[in-house]
């Protein structure tokens, strides 16, 4: 008895431990994506990455068969998923065992240690998908004079210029009040991107977009919507002439003849994931980015009940940690 004690007792621990990660990770079953690791990076205030991003993890693991990683910004004291809390995201080393990299963040300032591990992730080249406010991810204003500061959002663009294709702009639709279809671009609608997407629409309204990089395709343009309901009829006039980019691919050109697949949208809020095609599109995004096929079939739908917070500053739900969402 005792050496069945002593022979469990490492494996309980070991267990406890598991529970008490401030991450969650998704070990893949059968599927395409065996053997591939997807690291997914919620961080954002207001649109509730926290809950969208173990919604597309659960279901790339258990449908689609890739492990995947997902990290939140976690309050030190409590160890409880905060995305007011700016300055710490744990686990970020995952991403140094990564073969894709999604973004769910806004106006981050990590430590210079922890940072590094997606610096070196994107400088190498890897492939990455950014989300929404993905494109100001960064933000330097205690720390300004990281070695990491210029990829803050006020400089020059920071990430979101340089690596995305575009920083933050400004509400081009009515922020709370106008909604966003995603159109497809005609010309490149044979982008394995765009396979079988479908019925793309989110409560989010259209972000400004200047002038991307020559080396962008854009895949998705946002009409801005006049109401909140899918069936709500386009805003007629200059607001949709011409409409603006919600989805592009970068194949970025990198020093010594490299090229990085580099994926943005300016859709993803927790519920833009309700209606299918955003779900469809990132998960295009994961099987073309590590290199796979993109099928015309793919089982796409949550794993169990999804039911959204609507976006919306401190409407974050409290007191949850990450083994509650297991």
């Amino acid at each position: 008895m005792k050496t069945a004690f002593r022979t469990l007792l490492p494996l309980a621990l070991t267990l406890t431990a598991l529970a008490d990660d401030p991450w969650l990770v998704f070990e893949g079953s059968k599927g395409p994506g065996k053997g591939k690791h997807v690291v997914l990076v919620s961080g954002d205030e207001e649109y509730r990455s926290e809950e969208a991003l173990p919604m597309l993890g659960k279901m790339l693991a258990e449908k689609h068969g890739f492990k995947c990683t997902v990290l939140f910004p976690i309050d030190p004291a409590s160890g409880e998923i905060n995305p007011k809390e700016q300055t710490n995201i744990p686990g970020l080393a995952a991403i140094d065992s990564a073969d894709f990299l999604v973004f769910g963040l806004r106006f981050r300032e990590l430590p210079d240690a922890d940072m590094k591990h997606i610096v070196d992730y994107v400088e190498a080249g890897k492939p990455l998908l950014g989300m929404r406010t993905s494109t100001h991810a960064f933000n330097y204003t205690r720390k300004k004079d990281s070695p990491y500061a210029s990829w803050s959002f006020n400089s020059d663009g920071g990430f979101g210029k340089k690596v995305l294709g575009e920083t933050w702009i400004n509400h081009h639709g009515d922020h709370g009040s106008q909604s966003t279809r995603g159109v497809i671009e005609e010309s490149n609608k044979s982008h394995p991107l765009l396979t079988c997407v479908e019925d793309v629409w989110g409560p989010t309204d259209v972000y400004g977009v200047t002038k991307l990089p020559d080396d962008a395709t854009v895949l998705l343009r946002g009409q801005v919507i006049a109401g909140m309901k899918p069936e709500d009829k386009a805003v007629e006039g200059k607001k949709n002439e011409p409409m603006m980019p919600v989805a592009w691919v970068r194949e970025r050109k990198l020093d010594g003849g490299k090229t990085q697949k580099v994926i943005c949208t300016t859709m993803g809020a927790a519920t833009d994931f309700i209606s299918p095609g955003l779900a469809r599109f990132v998960t295009n995004s994961v099987y073309w980015g590590t290199g796979l096929k993109v099928p015309a079939k793919l089982d796409t739908a949550p794993v169990g009940k999804y039911e959204p917070t609507n976006f919306g500053f401190d409407g974050f739900k409290k007191g949850v940690k990450p083994a509650d969402l297991k």
